[in-house]
């Protein structure tokens, strides 16, 4: 997403909303604080902004109780003031939020979709769910600061799918620039996890976690790493591919070419795959958490067996990035504490000692909705700029 250079009233708008989109609540006080403007100059664009419908007076935020005087008077953007849309796409599923300028959700629609071998229609059913969303809600595409994509396939810099095994029928497309041309709206791409991660990091268990390391354990296995606050994304979009790490030497054939990956004996398939050989009948991963929740032993320690293996290759994880927090997600983070901890148990007896022993390792609170919410957080990150600019076009 192209970004034209801002003049100084345009960088004053940014500030105060940059400022307003970090907090959620605010003062003209505090604003003067947190921008270095002065205070004549927030007032004026406080009031530019609340004229073009992007702020709002409210409540008195906290910490601005005054002793004497008049109190602080509140202020905070206004939800409605614009939108962004967020699509999950993973290998067995399509999933589209639409949420307002805070990132609530609205709308949320998932789709069973077999996703690896079909991308143009796979692409067609997200542009036919954003048109729904914007249908259901009333909300004009220029209300629409753009679309997010999180996908189950490393991304280079560039937008474009790498060229790999895992989902090779898409290798090369850019899902962005696909869904600009359905849908119109300004689009974003980012991998599945590293959108799972920055949902936590934004209304999830790592808010304002500065080194965090999120693992999605579902059909695919991925992480999201933050380091300093940024996102690893490597050189062509494979860092924190944790899945196609070495988990079982001698193991099962990856799709990715090699044997004994994480995803091999520890996805929600691998799983159910296992339990399906060793019961001779039909086990599929939509039968795990019944199985789970009715305590059967077998499920419950094929679960237990790959949250050692997640723990395993986790502990290296957490050696190399040193994180603050790990955060398990995906659809075998349901499992609870019968995955979490062995998880745990495995960090601390494979990786450096003092980092293995500071480290929490705890289930995202996003549930599966986590991927789709950093979808679209991927545009709200972006938001005050976008809006800085269309106040002055206002």
């Amino acid at each position: 997403m192209s970004q034209a250079p801002l003049n100084l009233r345009e960088e004053g708008r940014l500030r105060v909303l940059q400022a307003l989109h970090r907090t959620g609540h605010s003062s003209r006080v505090e604003l003067v604080r947190r921008t270095g403007l002065s205070k004549a100059t927030v007032s004026t664009l406080v009031a530019d902004l609340m004229s073009a419908g992007l702020v709002r007076e409210d409540d008195e935020p906290p910490g601005e109780t005054r002793r004497t005087g008049r109190p602080a008077q509140g202020l905070s953007l206004v939800p409605t003031a614009a939108y962004a849309l967020g699509a999950d796409i993973g290998h067995q599923h399509v999933r589209v939020v639409l949420c307002d300028l805070l990132g609530t959700p609205l709308w949320d629609r998932f789709v069973v979709k077999e996703v690896d071998r079909e991308p143009a229609q796979t692409l067609d059913l997200v542009a036919d769910l954003v048109a729904q969303a914007l249908l259901d809600n009333d909300i004009p595409v220029e209300r629409v600061l753009g679309i997010g994509t999180g996908i189950a396939s490393p991304v280079e810099r560039s937008g474009e799918l790498g060229r790999s095994m895992i989902m090779s029928a898409w290798a090369g497309l850019r899902p962005a620039w696909e869904l600009e041309r359905r849908t119109g709206l300004a689009g974003m791409v980012t991998n599945d996890a590293n959108a799972g991660a920055l949902a936590e990091r934004l209304y999830g268990v790592a808010r304002d976690t500065g080194d965090m390391v999120y693992v999605r354990l579902s059909a695919g296995i991925g992480a999201g790493i933050v380091v300093d606050g940024q996102l690893m994304l490597g050189a062509r979009g494979l860092a924190g591919e944790v899945g196609h790490l070495l988990a079982e030497p001698g193991g099962r054939i990856c799709r990715c070419g090699n044997r004994g990956c994480l995803e091999t004996v520890a996805s929600p398939v691998a799983v159910a795959e296992l339990l399906a050989r060793s019961w001779g009948e039909p086990v599929t991963p939509l039968d795990l958490p019944r199985l789970v929740a009715e305590g059967n032993p077998g499920a419950s320690r094929a679960i237990e067996d790959a949250g050692e293996a997640v723990g395993r290759v986790l502990a290296s994880v957490v050696t190399l990035v040193d994180p603050e927090l790990v955060v398990v997600g995906g659809d075998l983070a349901a499992a609870g504490e019968l995955i979490l901890a062995p998880v745990r148990w495995n960090i601390r007896k494979h990786a450096l000692s003092l980092g293995a022993r500071q480290v929490a390792v705890v289930a995202g609170e996003l549930g599966d909705r986590a991927e789709v919410r950093g979808a679209a957080g991927i545009v709200l990150s972006n938001a005050p700029r976008l809006l800085a600019t269309a106040a002055s076009a206002a």
